[in-house]
């Protein structure tokens, strides 16, 4: 029981690392010479690089609002995984964690989904970078801690 509680405390960590770098990372859209994430538009040119403030479009801010609820979520949860791992009585379930990492996988997922339906096309070999992927990778991570937590 107290690896399974050490497996989880672990997998907290790490999605939690991953949500954090995939929100601040500046490769939401790589291309060329142009990066785009959820913050900075950055151009490299041959006299350096120049980042702009991302758009005011609603979408971009329903993303950026979105993966910053999913980091917020996902620390509440760690914080409520240590409290109650000290405060639960022994067989005592998880349950309140459990909402908390659920509703950061959802927020995840919901600001993926968006910026994959609505990701500006401003170079035509623009791809997804690894702050995306590291996005979609924190999605279904957040629900093995569930199943841990419910048993």
């Amino acid at each position: 029981m107290l690896l399974i509680l050490l497996a989880v405390l672990i997998l907290h960590l790490i999605i939690l690392v991953l949500l954090f770098v995939s929100t601040i990372a500046n490769a939401w859209t790589v291309g060329g010479t142009k990066n785009t994430d959820l913050w900075y538009s950055c151009l490299t040119t041959n006299v350096g690089y120049h980042c702009s403030s991302a758009s005011n479009e609603d979408w971009i801010q329903a993303v950026q609002a979105l993966m910053v609820l999913s980091v917020l979520f996902c620390l509440f949860s760690l914080v409520f995984f240590m409290c109650q791992l000290f405060t639960l009585v022994k067989g005592g379930r998880f349950f309140f964690t459990a909402v908390f990492q659920i509703l950061a996988s959802l927020f995840v997922m919901c600001g993926a989904i968006i910026y994959t339906v609505m990701r500006p096309d401003g170079e035509k070999d623009a791809a997804f970078g690894f702050a995306y992927i590291l996005a979609w990778v924190s999605f279904p991570l957040c629900l093995p801690p569930l199943t841990a937590m419910c048993e």
